[in-house]
């Protein structure tokens, strides 16, 4: 009843609540300007930390400053294109127009006898509509950022390893699969909405919990192979240590594979995929040329410690508790007349429109989540370079952090807010320190060809 009585107080029509919207989106874009700014002052910077002083040449310092500060410019003009958009959008009820736009699409569509059996029709069917032509017109704006991103940026600091055409497939792949997967996730929640009205909370959850186990299922073996080639490793020593480490934690390896990285970007990575009974190993081609079978094995015990740890569970139930905290607060705006009145939605209370226009309204919760998650996330990361120190690897692992960093031209400096609220991972610092390296000379540059 108490619930009941919060969710009611919301459909007011005294709030005007294009302008809170307003408000809250200035407010989240000005919060994270700031935070970004805190962490450009950082990248202008002349000196690095005196704790690595030693573990890196002044001239790759003074490149990943300069690399920073270009990645930092990028975002600010990504992100004050998005809030002019998102502002006009809601100054001009341009979503009341989409949906409009997309009722008529419909009954155009209706009249083509195979593809109006396909949508037929109703809200969820115009939901769906919505969700395509939305899509579409989402990729064709983030266009000009991709292609400046790949080609201008990362190419002048030698990472860029693509073609056009490459990035032309690669772009329409993305753009299908979002849509493929995106489709039916998009009816499913509609429907659990449809069917169960505002009693939909658990099972909204339920369904989301499915759909990512679904994804982890299919990732490794329908969704990578689209964009790159997988190929299982060679017998040899590193095959041969990296069964022995999953042997001796008992880590349910089914494969280990490596992923031609090297065919897009300079960078390096290496990431476990499927479900937790069984688990891939992938390994970007480019951190196997720059990295020793020892580091590679620290790296991998790594992330072996994040398995044993159950960082992966604990993921996942974070990820359903912020599912959970969505719904919640979704529920209350998800029949709230003066919210749908205020954009211009009179007659039809699409609840696909309710939840786009309600990701505004929790924009201060976001960001308080974003703290949480980003906090838990660097204690985990902590704990899963412990479990390596534990087997033995902490200098193999220091050893790996420094080579990755340097490789990846990231950023040595790092304003503590922006830390707290953008990174997933404690800096190279703070790691190095954790694991009780002490430096004893400089390191010596690897030979990388960016």
């Amino acid at each position: 009843m108490a619930f009941a009585n919060i969710i009611s107080a919301f459909d007011n029509p005294a709030y005007h609540w294009r302008s809170i919207v307003t408000t809250l989106l200035i407010g989240k874009y000005t919060f994270e300007t700031y935070v970004s700014y805190r962490q450009y002052k950082e990248q202008c910077k002349t000196e690095p930390p005196a704790s690595i002083k030693n573990e890196i040449t002044k001239e790759t310092f003074d490149k990943s400053q300069e690399y920073s500060r270009a990645n930092s410019s990028f975002t600010f003009v990504k992100s004050t294109f998005n809030l002019v958009k998102d502002l006009a959008y809601i100054k001009f009820d341009l979503y009341q127009k989409l949906w409009s736009w997309s009722g008529s699409l419909l009954s155009s569509l209706s009249q083509v006898s195979v593809i109006g059996r396909f949508f037929g029709s109703g809200l969820i069917s115009q939901s769906l509509v919505l969700f395509v032509l939305t899509s579409v017109i989402g990729n064709f704006e983030s266009l000009p950022f991709s292609y400046y991103n790949d080609f201008v940026l990362e190419e002048k600091f030698g990472f860029n390893k693509s073609t056009v055409k490459l990035w032309v497939s690669d772009t329409i792949k993305s753009a299908l699969v979002s849509l493929v997967l995106g489709g039916p996730a998009v009816y499913g929640f509609l429907k659990i909405i449809d069917h169960f009205g505002t009693s939909f909370i658990s099972y909204a959850c339920a369904f989301t919990l499915l759909l990512q186990l679904i994804l982890m299922t299919i990732m490794p073996n329908l969704i990578l192979p689209l964009f790159y080639k997988l190929t299982p490793i060679e017998d040899g020593e590193l095959k041969t240590e990296v069964e022995k480490l999953a042997t001796k934690n008992g880590f349910p390896l089914s494969g280990v594979y490596v992923i031609d990285g090297s065919s897009r970007s300079g960078h390096s990575n290496a990431f476990f995929s499927g479900l937790p009974w069984s688990q891939q190993i992938v390994l970007f081609d480019t951190l196997i040329d720059h990295s020793t079978t020892k580091e590679i094995i620290a790296v991998l015990a790594h992330e072996i410690g994040h398995w044993k740890l159950n960082h992966l569970l604990q993921l996942i139930l974070s990820n359903q508790a912020s599912v959970t905290l969505t719904c919640v607060l979704y529920r209350a705006f998800i029949e709230n007349k003066s919210f749908f009145h205020s954009f211009g939605f009179f007659h039809d209370y699409p609840p696909m429109i309710a939840f786009v226009l309600f990701s505004y309204v929790s924009a201060p919760v976001d960001c308080a989540v974003e703290f949480a998650t980003k906090l838990v996330s660097r204690k985990n990361e902590y704990q899963a370079d412990n479990f390596a120190k534990a087997q033995g690897y902490s200098e193999d692992l220091a050893s790996a952090l420094i080579k990755l960093e340097v490789e990846d031209l990231s950023s040595f400096r790092m304003d503590w807010l922006y830390s707290a609220y953008r990174q997933n991972h404690p800096t190279l610092v703070e790691r190095l320190n954790a694991l009780g390296y002490i430096s004893k000379e400089k390191h010596e540059q690897p030979q990388v060809n960016i």
